[in-house]
């Protein structure tokens, strides 16, 4: 983790790399096999929303020819960006599945070399619900998801959600409890705007608290204990809450 997202991607962006990317693959090639990525995460969001404008890198399923890593380098050195910006780093992660393939919807063609496409709402919810990571933007995009679809006259349900989850997982046993308890409130809401900002405020507290926390153990956090950080620190928190109203009502019976 970094202090500052220096290499952050919009949408146009997004764009102008991914019509670069399909020249260079095409120069070198591509045309005689067509690549085919699928946006996964940030990038998704991005694309298909307007509630967050950036990312930092462009997770997706990757299916081309070998070429295509010398293209992707070649966008890299050209356009400035890390040389990861565009990685299959995820599908090594538990929100990873096969099937993912399956539910994705078409975004656009550059060049006539490289289809992009991205995963359908419901889905990019149930991945996100296994990832699950407080310190990150998955539960604000979960948020962010429904509460546009439920503007435009086309709310997601439970059963929908459910559906994904089944779909991609076979069942609920890979989604952390956290997430669960997550979405059975969320669904419950009627004011997304307010469980939206309250959530970005949590995660953003949680990036910092890590940050902290790397900077005095540099190397020592991993996934787990970054968890058991955060559920101590949100114990205290709670506690200290509770203290304060007490102290609150001890002063007004007085």
């Amino acid at each position: 983790m970094s202090s500052e997202d220096t290499n952050t991607i919009d949408k146009e962006k997004l764009d102008v790399y991914l019509k670069e990317l399909a020249k260079e693959y095409r120069r070198m090639g591509g045309k005689a096999m067509p690549a085919e990525l699928i946006l996964i995460g940030g990038a998704a969001i991005i694309v298909n929303y307007g509630f967050r404008e950036m990312t930092t890198d462009i997770d997706a399923i990757i299916h081309a020819a070998s070429t295509m890593k010398d293209a992707i380098h070649h966008v890299s050195d050209k356009m400035n960006l890390p040389n990861r910006w565009l990685n299959a780093d995820f599908m090594h992660t538990l929100s990873y599945s096969p099937k993912l393939e399956q539910y994705s919807v078409y975004y656009k063609n550059f060049y006539g070399v490289l289809d992009v496409r991205t995963i359908a709402a419901e889905y990019l919810i149930a991945m996100k619900l296994c990832s699950g990571r407080r310190y990150k933007n998955n539960l604000s995009d979960i948020i962010g998801i429904l509460a546009e679809h439920e503007k435009h006259g086309a709310p997601i349900s439970m059963k929908q959600i459910d559906t994904a989850v089944r779909n991609l997982y076979g069942n609920w046993d890979k989604i952390p409890p956290v997430s669960i308890s997550f979405i059975d409130d969320t669904m419950l809401t009627d004011d997304f705007a307010k469980a939206y900002a309250k959530v970005k405020s949590e995660e953003k507290r949680a990036k910092d608290i890590l940050l902290d926390f790397e900077q005095a153990y540099p190397g020592t956090a991993n996934m787990q204990s970054i968890e058991s950080i955060l559920d101590n620190l949100k114990k205290k928190q709670k506690k200290r809450e509770e203290i304060l109203r007490e102290l609150k009502t001890g002063k007004q019976d007085d």
